[in-house]
């Protein structure tokens, strides 16, 4: 059986043909231009088709198709997207136009933690939680064996509040753990320490950059600047405070970090992230302890999750 998986980005759209078992038979990109609701419909049954012919299957092979949405769904509907003009757009009716197979919509957030739960480090649970570190804080729910979605927005982990009255957050409120916790919350602590810092390989390390980026502190900490290494050990206490929330409510078997920041060194991220979950996290005192790994699939979790949605629903 095949399945067809569209990851749209702010910036690019990717299709893959995949099969039942998560392997990428067909890949096809191409930048977002956006014009209108139906042209934006016609480009993603055209990377469709695309990656179809690419294979030599026929469409009448194809289960299904999965679109992974950076914003709000509902059945069939885009209700919101952020950084693309999309609002109630019957998307899956304008795509069947141009491709006539079931198509499902879902989060892109969703559909990576789909990706990682059937093909990547989620394997054989129940209970899974995925956190990407990006530009945001995103997360997706894989409980009791299937995709925790719903009407609009679920699982937006990233907008729980760790620090009250603390720094500002795009959504309108203070403290959440996406300002800490993101990359763009990562530059922004490391610019404060360059400011406060002037002797320190921040400096150096973003100079030979050209700019301050997610992996600056991480980069600088590497060579042993100490300034580095306490604002690593600062971010990580910060990521620690959101994990740990999440495993007292849901109580996972298995957390899976992904996104840029997550290609930190175990030693900087993932080993002390661990240490703090295990002291603080209240399932400690049953000894049910969930792992924390590093998400697998990289930027094919979106793709894979999408095409293999129908699966986990």
């Amino acid at each position: 059986m095949y399945y067809i998986g569209i990851d749209v980005g702010g910036t690019n759209l990717k299709a893959g043909l995949v099969r039942e078992d998560g392997q990428i038979l067909a890949v096809e990109r191409t930048p977002l231009a956006f014009e209108n609701p139906e042209q934006f419909a016609r480009t993603l049954a055209q990377l469709g088709q695309s990656v179809l012919q690419q294979a030599g299957v026929p469409a009448s092979d194809v289960v299904s198709a999965g679109i992974g949405i950076p914003g709000a769904v509902a059945g069939g509907d885009i209700l919101y997207t952020c950084n693309i003009p999309l609002r109630d757009v019957p998307l899956s009716r304008l795509f069947r136009q141009y491709l006539d197979v079931p198509v499902l919509l879902e989060n892109d957030a969703n559909c990576a933690a789909v990706g990682e739960w059937l093909c990547g480090a989620g394997r054989g649970t129940q209970q899974f939680i995925v956190v990407t570190l990006g530009t945001g804080v995103g997360g997706g729910l894989i409980l009791n064996g299937k995709l925790y979605s719903g009407s609009g927005m679920v699982g937006e982990v990233g907008h729980m509040v760790i620090q009250h009255g603390g720094a500002p957050c795009n959504c309108g409120r203070r403290g959440c753990w996406e300002a800490y916790a993101s990359a763009t919350g990562l530059i922004r602590m490391t610019r404060e320490a360059m400011e406060a810092h002037p002797e320190s390989l921040l400096h150096t390390v973003a100079a030979q950059n050209g700019c301050v980026e997610g992996r600056t502190a991480f980069d600088a900490a590497v060579q042993g600047d100490e300034t580095a290494l306490g604002l690593c050990r600062d971010y990580v206490s910060y990521l620690a405070a959101g994990v740990t929330n999440l495993i007292n409510i849901l109580q996972p078997e298995a957390v899976a970090i992904g996104g840029g920041v997550a290609a930190a060194p175990d030693r900087l991220l993932l080993t002390p992230l661990r240490e703090i979950v295990e002291r603080e996290c209240y399932p400690r005192h049953t000894g049910q302890l969930p792992r924390i790994v590093r998400a697998e699939l990289g930027n094919d979790a979106g793709i894979i999750g999408a095409a293999l949605l129908k699966r986990a629903i």
